[in-house]
């Protein structure tokens, strides 16, 4: 049994309110097993929504899917019967925690898909401080192939323009300022990167920037969950159904709360 009051101390909450993102060692360990079954459905019966990117140089490709915990079980029995509504509801110091969305990451071995430094939340529809994502690894996973991510920036008071993987702009006429270039300024920032195993978790700010190297382990995959959560200051945000992941028959109107069952409330204290 995991001791969550041992692992959301007081110095966690610190780190994640001044850094934007901790890590949680062991904090979903007894999950493992379940999400990799999971997985394995959704990755054999993926939805409309997966888009998986075959590297041109043909080395392995890189899998997602999105929001799909109403037709995995697996996925669901985590969202519900899992801790991780109460965990997240404390890191983002709020009465409550609604489900969001979930995102599976599979990079096989040698994909040479990297995964750009970007923020979540401006290709989401909703607007919310008060917002984490558990990003919880399904296997060992090295600081080569984790996920990096630049201490602080949820707090710069900016979100940068959203971008596909091919570098398209994901919206029309959005003229949002550019991501910075971190790569080539890499030491004018302070990176936040792990050596994982199944079932720790990097718990993150929606609005920080963050990004992934290559799976460059030839013998070993690297598959993620990742399960996104909000607080009470969420709000809709009118997207036309091109978010992502979309949601395309919702019915709220921009600055509503999140009252649809799309969107449950797991904790409530």
């Amino acid at each position: 049994m995991v001791n969550i009051e041992k692992i959301i101390n007081k110095k966690v909450l610190s780190d994640f309110n001044k850094d934007g993102a901790v890590l949680l060692k062991n904090i979903f360990k007894d999950w493992v097993d379940d999400i990799k079954v999971g997985i394995e459905k959704l990755m054999n019966n993926p939805s409309p929504r997966e888009r998986s990117y075959k590297p041109k140089d043909g080395t392995a490709p890189f899998f997602q899917d999105l929001n799909n915990w109403n037709r995995i079980q697996e996925f669901k029995s985590f969202i519900y019967s899992s801790n991780s509504g109460l965990i997240a509801a404390r890191l983002m110091n709020s009465k409550t925690a609604r489900f969001f969305h979930d995102h599976v990451l599979v990079k096989e071995p040698g994909s040479s898909i990297v995964t750009p430094w970007h923020q979540d939340q401006p290709y989401y529809c909703i607007k919310a401080l008060q917002s984490v994502s558990f990003w919880i690894p399904l296997d060992k996973i090295e600081i080569s192939t984790s996920l990096k991510c630049v201490a602080g920036s949820h707090l710069w008071g900016k979100l940068h323009k959203p971008k596909r993987f091919n570098g398209e702009d994901l919206f029309e006429n959005d003229n949002s300022e550019e991501m910075p270039n971190i790569d080539d300024n890499i030491l004018n920032y302070r990176i936040l990167s792990w050596k994982m195993e199944p079932g720790d978790a990097i718990a993150f700010n929606f609005r920080i920037i963050h990004g992934a190297n290559a799976n460059n382990n030839l013998s070993s995959r690297r598959r993620v969950f990742s399960a996104r959560w909000v607080g009470d200051d969420a709000r809709y945000v009118d997207l036309k159904g091109k978010g992502s992941p979309p949601f395309e028959n919702i019915n709220l109107k921009t600055g509503d709360k999140l009252d649809t069952p799309d969107f449950p409330v797991i904790y409530n204290s």
